[in-house]
């Protein structure tokens, strides 16, 4: 999610990235920040996002994190596992039509 919102975003700090996934979800999703920060210093050792130092829109200094050219290459994995989880998972949920 962290991913695919800075790709269709571009560079946001944390709290920008929290709130985000929490409006796509529809608030459906709650983002906790003692799990969020961790995983964003994740990403950014693994190389998929990089942060630097910046000022909010408030005036406040925050991280800003954008994605890698290896961070595309995962959300492309990424994506592409998700949708075969999903097909193999809609053959049980949603089974065919005897013939």
């Amino acid at each position: 999610m962290v991913l695919k919102t800075l790709e269709t975003l571009g560079p946001l700090h944390g709290y920008g990235i929290a709130r985000r996934i929490e409006h796509t979800s529809e608030h459906l999703l709650a983002i906790n920040y003692g799990t969020l920060y961790p995983q964003l210093i994740k990403l950014e050792q693994e190389g998929y996002i990089d942060g630097s130092w910046g000022v909010s829109e408030n005036g406040r200094k925050a991280r800003f994190y954008t994605l890698t050219r290896a961070g595309r290459r995962q959300l492309a994995r990424s994506t592409q596992d998700w949708e075969q989880a999903s097909a193999i998972l809609a053959k049980f949920l949603v089974p065919k039509e005897s013939s």
